[in-house]
């Protein structure tokens, strides 16, 4: 949380707001075992903020595939059994649909439109053919991906940065649910592991621009503080691919902030990832 000083010679304080103990994500706590969906929001934010497998919650909350969820929806966390929400499909005004491209239709001709009726009149003699030059093909409309080699531990995992560790994973309760690796603003973050785009925003406090990849029903994992992301939602990345510039957005320093979970559950990142 940001705490206001009187005086100005006062040091900027760190910006941290990742833990269930802090004031912020008390008062952020569903009320009444609920939670009102609010712009923005995925199952998987959802899931992620307050610490429950996203599997479980979509089970808890009759969501079936393809998981969507929209503005004013009720989540539920309580025991008590959730009401049967019929699915809607998204509006155009809510979130973006990423739909397959639509091939354009060939340009008519802009010379003048020559009739196919036959005539009686005898044709003109054609002109001699003009010799015929090679077809270069077009380039391709879709980038592939920025992929770095990277080494991939004995469980499948990557390294997401270059840099040094100056925050490690503590189970008691303390404000970090993964580990902070210092880099250069700009530095290329990359996919831990192969999966797919579940988040890409802003809407979690205290992670500053965030992506987070489901890499399988297990394993999720999260990649904030980015100066900005290169991935959208739905995208498929394999393990290595550029998927944001490190930043220090949501935080005091530029630095990238890892986190694996385990079925909703944060765990050691350094337990999974390769030795360096």
């Amino acid at each position: 949380m940001l705490v206001g000083c009187s005086s100005s010679s006062q040091k900027p304080v760190q910006v941290v707001d990742r833990n269930s103990t802090s004031a912020y994500a008390k008062k952020a706590q569903p009320s009444g075992g609920k939670y009102i969906v609010q712009r923005g929001d995925t199952l998987y934010s959802i899931a992620f903020r307050f610490g429950w497998d996203w599997k479980a919650l979509a089970a808890r909350n009759n969501i079936v595939a393809p998981y969507v969820i929209m503005p004013k929806q009720v989540i539920y966390f309580s025991a008590s059994p959730a009401p049967v929400q019929a699915y809607k499909p998204p509006v155009h005004n809510t979130r973006p649909v990423y739909a397959a491209p639509v091939t354009s239709a060939v340009a008519a001709p802009s010379g003048p439109m020559v009739s196919s009726t036959s005539v009686t009149s005898s044709p003109a003699p054609a002109p001699a053919a003009a010799p015929i030059a090679p077809v270069t093909p077009a380039p391709s409309q879709t980038a592939s991906p920025v992929l770095t080699p990277v080494k991939l531990s004995a469980s499948g995992w990557a390294w997401p940065a270059q840099g040094t560790v100056i925050g490690k994973f503590s189970s008691n309760g303390s404000l970090n649910k993964g580990i902070d690796i210092a880099g250069e603003l700009g530095q290329p973050v990359l996919a831990g592991q192969d999966g797919t785009v579940v988040y890409a925003g802003s809407g979690l406090r205290g992670y500053g621009e965030l992506v987070i990849i489901k890499h399988s029903d297990v394993y999720v994992s999260a990649y904030g503080h980015n100066r900005n992301l290169l991935v959208r939602e739905g995208q498929k990345v394999k393990a290595g691919q550029v998927i944001a510039n490190m930043g220090s957005t949501g935080t005091d320093r530029v630095k990238l902030h890892f986190e694996i979970r385990r079925k909703g559950k944060p765990v050691d990142p350094l337990q999974y990832l390769p030795s360096r």
